[in-house]
């Protein structure tokens, strides 16, 4: 019986992983869209949200399924309900990555990243990107270090983000109120997605451990 649990967890695992790995496509495509004013990447970013939300679906309903007629032990309640936590996380993260699709669509043909910030951009769609895909990865293991690792690997995201506010602030800025804006949001959801990364972290070291630690706790470890 609990064998037959134990299998079930690990295909709700599965799912969770294989939304990682959507996220972090959708974040790879997005930010093509984004640095490049490619509106088929951008419109395809977008589509893409519809297998994202149909595995947070199956996910939600096979922990709902576990929780309900299986009556899961300490540490397999953990599991569950951190898989339902962890399940809004990735579907957030493919919504940041539609936003940014969205931003790229909106404003084609022009871009929407001045061309002195391309590079800046394209840095920040590399570590989204590696984070999703450090997130599958934990998700595959459940290893707890390595989970605790997404806080270190998230540390060039919140350079990144600090730095744009340097070159946003800076009198001589020729773009104006609206590419401010712009550069602004867009920066933000690059940090957010980076953001639920670090928290599924956190929540696979107590999937793992029992250690419930809080974003803050988890920052400072």
């Amino acid at each position: 019986m609990r064998e037959t649990y134990h299998r079930k967890l690990a295909a709700l695992l599965g799912i969770l992983a294989q939304m990682a790995a959507e996220a972090g496509a959708a974040m790879r495509q997005a930010t093509y869209a984004l640095t490049d004013a490619d509106l088929w990447a951008a419109e395809e970013t977008i589509s893409r949200y519809d297998h994202v939300s149909s595995l947070a679906r199956e996910a939600e309903e096979q922990a709902f399924n576990l929780l309900v007629l299986q009556a899961p032990v300490a540490g397999e309640l953990r599991t569950v309900v951190s898989a339902l936590q962890i399940v809004s996380d990735l579907d957030r993260m493919a919504v940041l990555a539609t936003h940014i699709a969205t931003a790229a669509r909106r404003r084609h043909p022009n871009p929407v990243v001045p061309h002195e910030l391309v590079g800046h951009f394209r840095q920040m769609g590399d570590i989204a990107v590696h984070l999703a895909d450090a997130t599958r990865d934990v998700l595959e293991t459940c290893d707890p270090g390595r989970a605790r690792q997404l806080d270190a690997d998230d540390d060039a995201m919140d350079e990144l983000y600090g730095s744009l506010f340097a070159v946003l602030m800076n009198p001589g800025w020729p773009h104006g109120v609206q590419a401010a804006v712009d550069i602004t949001l867009l920066s933000r959801y690059y940090e957010r997605f980076a953001d639920h990364a670090v928290a599924i972290g956190a929540r696979v070291v107590f999937l793992a451990t029992g250690d419930l630690v809080s974003e803050a706790d988890f920052h400072a470890s």
